[in-house]
C-alpha cells in the first residue's frame, strides 16, 4: 500500500486532523500525540492491513509499521493533519468482523482438575487461535501499562523521548562512521575516509545541543533555550574555567550534562514566567534562563555529569572485562522482563553516552540478544503446533520483522500469553548474551555505533577491537546461539501435554487478510506491541 494512501486511511481512525497534536516517527514506530483518546477508533486502527501494532499510552499512541514504511508514512499523515485533508476512502471499507475472545487457558496442574461426571459427554476444546493468544497480549499490555504508570517510570519514559527523536541521526551517523573506519583500516581512498568520518563526527560533537532542545520541548520549556544552555557544554572556550579545581573540557558532561542542563533551564523558564509581568518577559525571562542555567552548568553540572560519564563508561569496561560471560548472561536473558517493567529506558541515555565517549555501546550487542532467544522459542511453538494453522500463521508473518530486531508481535502475539514459551525464550537470550560476553571477555568486544536497530538490522552498525568482519562474526555466532538455544528449550519446556492437545485442537482455518505487499495476519487482528530501547 503506498504510504500516502495508508497515512489516509490512518487519518480517520486516529480521530481526524483536529485531534491530532503531533506526529514523529522512530525507526519502526509512529509516534501519535491526541487529544482526545476516546476518539481513537482502536479495534479498527489494529485490523487496518500494514499495521503491526498499537500501543497506547493515554494521549499518546505508538502505531508499528516496520522500518521503512513507518518513515515515508509519518510525513504524509503529517501532512494531512496540517492540511486539514480527511480520509474518505475509508469509509467505503467494510468493518472486519470482531473475533470473540477466548478464556484464558487455565491451570491444569495435576491433582486441580476434578474428574469429569460421567453423566454426559464432555463438549471437545474449544480451539485456541491467534485472536485469542492476541486477546490475552492485549489484556497483559493493560495490565503492565497500569503497573508502570509510577512516577519513576513515566519520568523515564519522558526520559527516552528526548533521545528517540535523535535515533534516525545516530544511525546514519553509525553507518557513515562504520564506512569511514573500513576504508581506513583497507588503508584506501584516505580523503573520501577523512569526509566521511567529518560527515559522521558533526553531529555528534553537537549532540549536547539536540538532548537540550528536546529535554526543553519535553518538560514544557523552550526548546531554543534549552539547546543553548546545553550549548554551552560543548563550546571550546570553556576549558578557560576552572571547577572545583580543575580547567573544564568541552564536551565534559556530554548528552548527561546536556540534559540536567536543559532540565534546568525548563524549571528556572516556568518559575520566570510565573512571576514576570508580561511586558517584560520576553527580555527578563530567557536571560535569566541562560545565565541561571548556564552558570550553574558551568560550575556544577558539567562537573558532576562528567564524573558520572566517566564511571559509566569504567563501569561497562570492568563489566566485561572482569565478568563478561556471566553479565552478558544476566543482561540477555533480563532485558525482556525490564522491558515489561518499563525500566529499559533508562538504559537509552547510558547507550548514547558510551556512544559519545567510545564510539560504540558495547551493552546493544549483548541485549540484542533477548530477541534471537524469541525469535528460536517462535520456531518451536511453530514446529510444536502442527495443527493450529491460525497461530502458525501469525508466526510466519511476524518473524521476519523478529529477524529484523522488531520483537513486539512474536511477544505479545506468541510468546507472552503462552507464558512459559516467554521464559524459555529470556533463557534462549542469556545464552546468546553470555556468549557475547564471553568472546567479550577473551577480547573480542562487540559494540553499536547508534541504538534502536537489533536482530540482523545492527550487521551494519557494528564495531569491533578486531575489525568489522570478526565483530560481524561475533555476533552472529551469539544470535545462532540464542536461535538455537531458544528453539531447544522451548521444545522441550516451553509447552505442557495439555496445552500442546489445546493448541493443537485448532483444526480449522481462520479468515486471514493479506495486506498489500505484506503477509497474512491471523483474523485480521494486528499484533500488540512493547516499547523497545529505539524507539
Amino acid at each position: 500500500m503506498p504510504p500516502a494512501s495508508l497515512a489516509a486511511l490512518l487519518l480517520p481512525l486516529l480521530g481526524g486532523p483536529a485531534n491530532l497534536t503531533s506526529v514523529t516517527n522512530c525507526m519502526t514506530r509512529l509516534r501519535v500525540t491526541v487529544r482526545d483518546a476516546s476518539a481513537v477508533r482502536r479495534e479498527e486502527l489494529r485490523a487496518l492491513p500494514g499495521v503491526l501494532g498499537v500501543v497506547e499510552d493515554g494521549t499518546a499512541l505508538q502505531v508499528v509499521l516496520g522500518p521503512g514504511r513507518v518513515a515515508k508514512v509519518a510525513p504524509e499523515l503529517a501532512r494531512y493533519a496540517e492540511g486539514g485533508e480527511s480520509a474518505e476512502a475509508l469509509e467505503s471499507l467494510e468493518p472486519l468482523e470482531p473475533t470473540r475472545p477466548l478464556e484464558p487457558l487455565e491451570s491444569l496442574e495435576a491433582g486441580s482438575v476434578e474428574p469429569a461426571e460421567p453423566a454426559e459427554p464432555a463438549e471437545p476444546a474449544e480451539p485456541v487461535t491467534a485472536a485469542a493468544l492476541a486477546s490475552r497480549g492485549a489484556a497483559i499490555r493493560a495490565e503492565r501499562k497500569a503497573r508502570n504508570a509510577t512516577p519513576v517510570k513515566l519520568f523515564l519514559r519522558r526520559i527516552a523521548q528526548v533521545f528517540v527523536p535523535l535515533i534516525p541521526a545516530l544511525i546514519g551517523c553509525g553507518i557513515v562512521a562504520g564506512l569511514a573506519g573500513l576504508l581506513t583500516n583497507l588503508h584506501r581512498l584516505p580523503a573520501l575516509a577523512t569526509a566521511l568520518a567529518a560527515c559522521a563526527s558533526g553531529f555528534m560533537s553537537l549532540i549536547a545541543v539536540f538532548v537540550g532542545y528536546n529535554t526543553a520541548k519535553e518538560f514544557g520549556g523552550t526548546p531554543v533555550l534549552g539547546g543553548a544552555v546545553a550549548a554551552v557544554i560543548v563550546f571550546p572556550g570553556v576549558d578557560r574555567v576552572t571547577a572545583f579545581g580543575e580547567r573544564l573540557v568541552p564536551g565534559q558532561g556530554g548528552v548527561l550534562g546536556a540534559l540536567a542542563a536543559a532540565l534546568l533551564a525548563a524549571h528556572v523558564e516556568r518559575r520566570c514566567r510565573r512571576r514576570v509581568p508580561e511586558a517584560l518577559d520576553v527580555l527578563v525571562t530567557p536571560t535569566v534562563t541562560v545565565l541561571v542555567a548556564g552558570l550553574v552548568t558551568l560550575y556544577g553540572l558539567m562537573y558532576a555529569a562528567g564524573v558520572v560519564a566517566a564511571a559509566i563508561g569504567h563501569f561497562a569496561d570492568r563489566l566485561l572485562t572482569g565478568g563478561g560471560a556471566a553479565a552478558g548472561f544476566v543482561l540477555g536473558g533480563l532485558f525482556l522482563p525490564l522491558v515489561m517493567l518499563g525500566l529499559h529506558q533508562a538504559l537509552i541515555p547510558i547507550h548514547t553516552t558510551l556512544i559519545q565517549q567510545q564510539g560504540h555501546t558495547v551493552l546493544l550487542p549483548i541485549l540484542a540478544m533477548a530477541g534471537a532467544g524469541q525469535v528460536g522459542a517462535a520456531l518451536a511453538v511453530y514446529a510444536r503446533l502442527p495443527r493450529n494453522g491460525s497461530v502458525r500463521r501469525t508466526i510466519r508473518s511476524a518473524l521476519p520483522a523478529g529477524l529484523l530486531g522488531i520483537g513486539e508481535p512474536l511477544i505479545y502475539g506468541v510468546s507472552l500469553p503462552l507464558g512459559r514459551p516467554f521464559v524459555t525464550a529470556c533463557v534462549g537470550g542469556a545464552f546468546g548474551g553470555g556468549f557475547v560476553g564471553l568472546l567479550a571477555q577473551l577480547g573480542d568486544r562487540v559494540g553499536s555505533t547508534a541504538i534502536g536497530p537489533s536482530g540482523w538490522a545492527l550487521f551494519p552498525l557494528l564495531q569491533g577491537s578486531h575489525g568489522l568482519g570478526r565483530a560481524a562474526a561475533v555476533y552472529g555466532a551469539g544470535l545462532l546461539v540464542g536461535y538455537a538455544a531458544g528453539f531447544v528449550l522451548t521444545y522441550a519446556f516451553g509447552l505442557s501435554r495439555e496445552s500442546l492437545r489445546e493448541l493443537n485442537a485448532a483444526t480449522g482455518a481462520e479468515p486471514t487478510h493479506t495486506p498489500e505487499g505484506g503477509t497474512p495476519l491471523a483474523g485480521g487482528t494486528a499484533l500488540g506491541c512493547v516499547q523497545r530501547q529505539d524507539k
